[in-house]
């Protein structure tokens, strides 16, 4: 048994270090840790424009930091602004978007739906400053149970499926 117990701590250093790097799912956070972290208004090119919080979700990401995710309410602003922005993402770690790494920070993006029923959507990221960083085709989920202005969807693995309606995309 004394040997057991000695092999048993020679181990344990080792066995932390991998937990440690273990790969966790998306966790959604809710409550007064998602209140406190969505910000009122995010500022996108000058403007500072409010967030919906009914349509906002916080998770705590595979590494554990946390990223938020959330609608804006562009009604009022330029037709530009308008045309370009319906959401944001603010993120303490890196997240990838598009196949695109993104790092800690904040950013717009813009998510376009087909007029036909069967195209898929088109989704846009840009830096606070406005310049596209990433771009990609969003297929439609026809078999979303209950979609959703804006809803992100982890995954048993390391990633989640981010939803705007029925158009989706995978986020790592």
């Amino acid at each position: 048994m004394m040997e057991y117990m000695r092999k048993l701590r020679c181990l344990t250093p080792f066995v932390f270090a991998a937990l440690a790097f273990a790969q966790h799912p998306f966790e959604v956070v809710t409550g007064k840790p998602f209140d406190s972290a969505l910000p009122k208004d995010f500022y996108l090119e000058g403007n500072a424009i409010p967030t919906e919080k009914l349509n906002a979700t916080l998770v705590h990401l595979p590494d554990g930091a946390r990223a938020l995710f959330a609608l804006i309410d562009t009604t009022g602003y330029s037709a530009n602004i308008q045309a370009k922005y319906v959401g944001m993402i603010i993120t303490e770690g890196d997240v990838t978007v598009c196949g695109q790494k993104i790092g800690v920070g904040s950013y717009g993006f813009g998510w376009t739906r087909p007029t036909s029923g069967t195209d898929p959507g088109k989704f846009s990221l840009y830096n606070q400053a406005g310049a596209k960083l990433a771009e990609c085709s969003t297929p439609r989920d026809a078999n979303l149970k209950q979609p959703k202005p804006l809803q992100l969807l982890p995954n048993k693995d390391a990633t989640a499926r981010l939803y705007y309606g029925r158009f989706g995309l995978d986020v790592k």
